[in-house]
């Protein structure tokens, strides 16, 4: 009864950290005056407005190479685990 128990409780866990993660705010950049709750914050601003409604300039962007490696490992790191997994488990018995 245990083993059967135990498909169920992972995907109950899974489809709770996804409903979990559907309400992480997302960063969306966009205009602060049109923003919900930003009525109080354009009543503040004092002088001409000079917003021109686009992003900020970054520079010559963002070095990713760092995070491709790291992603790189983690997913070589995960594929070991699951051959180890798979070679230490044994031939399944027939039902």
């Amino acid at each position: 009864m245990a083993i059967t128990r135990r498909p169920l409780l992972t995907a109950t866990a899974a489809g709770t950290l996804l409903c979990a993660l559907w309400f992480v705010p997302s960063a969306n950049a966009g205009d602060a005056a049109t923003a919900p709750g930003s009525a109080g914050r354009s009543a503040a601003v004092t002088g001409p407005q000079t917003d021109t409604g686009s992003l900020a300039d970054t520079g010559t962007g963002i070095d990713t190479t760092p995070y491709l490696i790291g992603g790189m490992a983690f997913l070589g790191i995960g594929a070991g685990f699951v051959t180890y997994s798979g070679r230490r488990g044994g031939p399944r018995p027939a039902v």
